[in-house]
């Protein structure tokens, strides 16, 4: 009994945990629709979020795409069957690889950072002194970094896809022995207009998630620094489950049509 007990408030926790967020996450959208509207703030948060992750999402990318060629022909080449690199390349950076990589990216460079900035905020009392300021701190934090998550992460999207495959040209053709022209006209001719609505798609998912997990737990952080290292931890480890569970689903949703 006392197994079943200790299951069961865990599996409660969860719950709990999951209304919490789900009524944080409305009570931001119930915010964006109402003025006023932060545009600084909400600038600010598109320059960090977006062309100042640009540098680890290409590294990350074009590293991922080298790599997942090299994979493909060592494992085709049992079958002969080297000539599907392009194909597999293109198809596996931009329905999966692309968006989990820039997704799990920004967790980790996006969402720690607003966490440990809200939390930090909260600790040295700012949020209480937006609140005597007469500013809603949900408003003035939340609104504009969730918008710039869930506009800007899908562009990221789009450059690490469009990265990766480049680097799976890149060292096909000058590695593998592969003909240039032939690769790129195999990766056109391969990919769908699906494939790329539900990569940038997973991208303004997986960059609302991230957001909103970062503001969430920076919000609800505890007192004192270690409330700070245990809202960054839980924000990080949040977000990262939220994106990879999302992804699962949307490529049910997408690929089984």
């Amino acid at each position: 009994m006392k197994l079943l007990a200790a299951l069961g408030a865990v599996v409660l926790g969860f719950l709990a945990a999951i209304g919490r967020i789900a009524l944080f996450a409305l009570e931001t959208l119930a915010q964006a629709l109402r003025p006023p509207f932060y545009g600084r703030e909400f600038f600010a948060a598109l320059l960090n979020i977006g062309w100042l992750s640009l540098p680890v999402v290409g590294l990350t990318a074009i590293f991922t795409g080298g790599a997942l060629a090299l994979q493909i022909y060592a494992g085709s080449a049992r079958f002969n069957a080297e000539a599907v690199v392009p194909q597999i390349v293109a198809i596996g950076m931009v329905r999966e690889l692309g968006p989990v990589m820039v997704g799990l990216m920004i967790a980790a460079r996006v969402t720690s950072s607003i966490a440990a900035e809200i939390a930090t905020m909260k600790v040295t009392e700012q949020l209480d002194a937006l609140v005597t300021l007469s500013t809603n701190p949900m408003k003035y934090l939340t609104v504009p970094r969730v918008l710039a998550g869930l506009l800007v992460v899908p562009v990221l999207v789009g450059v690490g896809d469009a990265i990766g495959v480049l680097g799976g040209y890149a060292v096909a053709t000058g590695t593998l022995g592969f003909n240039g022209a032939t690769y790129i006209k195999n990766t056109v001719e391969f990919l769908e207009p699906l494939d790329v609505i539900s990569s940038l798609t997973k991208g303004a998912v997986f960059g609302l998630s991230a957001t909103l997990m970062g503001c969430y737990y920076g919000m609800n952080s505890g007192r004192g620094a270690m409330g700070v290292g245990r809202a960054t931890k839980g924000s990080v480890e949040g977000a990262a489950i939220l994106i990879l569970a999302a992804n699962f689903l949307l490529t049910g949703v997408f690929f089984s049509l």
